[in-house]
């Protein structure tokens, strides 16, 4: 069998991602897995923690077949343009921290590797560079020329994916359309099913109103486009049940009997889980032609360089990761 290799981006030099990928060395990994970030910037930030990490230099046409043994880490080299210090940005690393996202989407596109994983990125420090940077997942989405891709969180025991994500609370009910609705729940079904493994995926779905609109008085989104898109959807098969009331939609009645809970937006469905499993959550964007998972945290300046971290979320994300493309045709 081909070995399943895995490539994880630090994010942002100056935060807490190094830091991350230097802790998780303590551990062999089941699968070989490259750190693309510079091996100075590595170097660095194990002598200001203490820790003892062997960085072994690799690239392309070079692959290891093998995980690295425990208290070592496999490094795709990519410098730097300035020197960093922990919890202070600059914005002259900003093209190298896209450098790194290029080089593992590009990687998966090509079969290099079957998925990535990523640590935070700082939107704000590359966008003051002067490059346009809204996000990893647009920024995947228009590497991979992906139209739709979809935001999912999951914890264990609960997924949570969105039909809307960052907008403001005023637009989303004009965001709510049929044609949206009915993409979303098609690319969360297929990738429940491609990339999950799990033959027949039961969704709930939620309203968008308070009492999933109370028959209309609340409210006609549901009446109008979410019902009507659910039963089209369901005559192809689906296990789509809803749209129910999101107040009473998370407790164990319902979620017992579901494999993914679709969200009409963001906070309506975050706050739920990140309760439920904050720093053991992972963001999964679904739609893309390659896996890719991301911690659920952000940078965490203050952080960098203590010593003080949690490798939690990246540990889900990366064992999401290798069940992703372990379940993969």
């Amino acid at each position: 069998m081909k070995p399943l290799r895995f490539a994880v981006t630090p994010g942002e030099p100056a935060g807490i991602g190094p830091d991350l990928c230097l802790l998780l060395a303590a551990d062999a990994q089941p699968h070989p897995l490259i750190a693309i970030t510079s091996r100075d910037l590595l170097a660095e930030r194990a002598t200001q923690l203490g820790l003892a990490v062997s960085l072994l230099p690799v690239m392309p046409g070079q692959w290891p077949d093998q995980p690295a043994p425990a208290g070592s880490l496999y490094v795709w080299d990519t410098p730097l343009a300035a020197p960093v210090v922990p919890g202070q940005l600059d914005k002259a690393n900003a093209a190298f921290v896209l450098e790194t996202l290029t080089r593992a989407g590009q990687g998966c596109l090509d079969g290099q590797f079957a998925g990535m994983i990523t640590a935070p990125v700082h939107k704000g420090v590359i966008n003051e560079s002067g490059i346009a940077f809204s996000g990893h997942t647009e920024f995947l989405a228009d590497l991979t020329s992906t139209a739709q891709v979809v935001m999912m969180l999951a914890t264990r025991g609960l997924r949570v994916a969105l039909v809307t994500t960052h907008l403001p609370l005023r637009d989303i009910a004009d965001a709510i359309t049929a044609e949206r609705v009915e993409r979303v729940t098609r690319i969360l079904h297929a990738d429940m099913r491609d990339k999950f493994g799990i033959a027949n995926p039961r969704i709930l779905v939620c309203g968008l109103n308070p009492h999933a609109g109370e028959g209309g008085h609340l409210g006609r989104e549901e009446i109008d486009i979410i019902e009507p898109t659910l039963a089209r959807l369901r005559t192809e098969g689906m296990d789509l049940r809803g749209p129910l009331p999101a107040d009473t939609l998370f407790t164990p009645k319902y979620l017992e009997h579901c494999d993914a809970v679709l969200a009409m937006y963001h906070d309506q469905g975050l706050p739920v889980l990140k309760y439920k499993g904050f720093g053991a959550a992972v963001n999964v964007t679904l739609g893309l032609p390659i896996i890719r998972t991301s911690v659920d945290h952000g940078t965490a300046l203050d952080l960098a360089g203590s010593g003080k971290v949690d490798t939690g979320s990246l540990r889900v994300a990366l064992e999401t990761a290798y069940q992703m493309a372990e379940n993969r045709p």
